[in-house]
């Protein structure tokens, strides 16, 4: 899937680079871990600036960029504390990011589309898993509100294990907005609240779907959920009130794909 811009990266490192922990506007990022390090690597719309890994983790990597042999301790000091890095890091450019009218366009020409909006989820490590599961089953892009999500980082990159290069992340100043253009789109906007009253799979939803799941805790905002078109709940039966909005997001994933 194309989904970024078509720029051509520079393939090999700047040398000298120093990362400035992904604040946007075009400040360059850490990325670590194998998976998101290769999965980095692998996609063509990627600016590469630095690869540097541990003479051991170096033998695992492919030869299209130049490696910076380096000692964990140098590994440790160049990326955040506790950062669980297997011996790897690559410092590159944030990915050009689609805006929300481009997911409104793409979708419409699709019979079948499924789009995750998060409405105000700051934890990265939870948009992260999101977006693996995104990618996982299928789905076409996953929504943020700019202000209320966390930036593309190492952190958040690490729990996307690679799915950062496929799936789009698209940051949008107003999530309500943002569902009124999909609406207009063709989608059907369904949120997911404990107190539904009526499950995923009893919905029946087809065709374009957006599928919104609010903040831990807080749930959906009210605006938010009044802009809903469905409101709808997972099939809970044991004793957890809710599940972590990841895992929520999966299994509704799950859903719509099967169904």
């Amino acid at each position: 899937m194309a989904h970024h811009s078509s720029r051509h990266p520079t393939r090999k490192p700047a040398a000298g680079t120093q990362g400035r922990g992904g604040k946007g506007g075009g400040a360059s990022l850490w990325l670590y871990g194998l998976h998101a390090v290769t999965a980095a690597l692998a996609n063509p719309e990627r600016i590469v600036r630095r690869l540097v890994a541990t003479a051991e983790a170096a033998r695992g990597l492919g030869g299209a960029v130049q490696v910076e042999t380096v000692e964990k301790a140098e590994l440790d000091r160049l990326l955040p504390p506790g950062a669980v890095h297997q011996g790897v890091a690559v410092l590159v450019e944030p990915l050009a990011g689609l805006g929300i009218e481009d997911v409104a366009r793409q979708g419409q020409m699709r019979e079948r589309a499924v789009v995750v909006v998060l409405d105000q989820v700051t934890d990265p490590h939870n948009v992260g898993a999101v977006l693996r599961s995104a990618a996982a089953f299928g789905a076409q892009a996953v929504v943020v509100p700019d202000r209320h999500a966390p930036e593309e980082t190492g952190a958040l990159g690490k729990a996307a294990s690679g799915a950062l290069e496929r799936m789009p992340l698209v940051r949008v100043t107003n999530i309500v907005r943002a569902l009124e253009q999909l609406k207009e789109a063709g989608f059907w906007i369904a949120g997911l609240a404990a107190d539904a009253p009526r499950t995923l799979a009893g919905t029946a939803l087809s065709g374009r779907v957006v599928l919104v799941l609010g903040a831990e805790g807080e749930g959906l905002r009210r605006l938010t959920r009044e802009h809903c078109d469905h409101l709808v709940r997972l099939p809970m039966t044991g004793e957890m009130e809710s599940l972590n909005v990841s895992n929520a997001a999966a299994v509704a994933l799950y859903e719509l794909a099967r169904g």
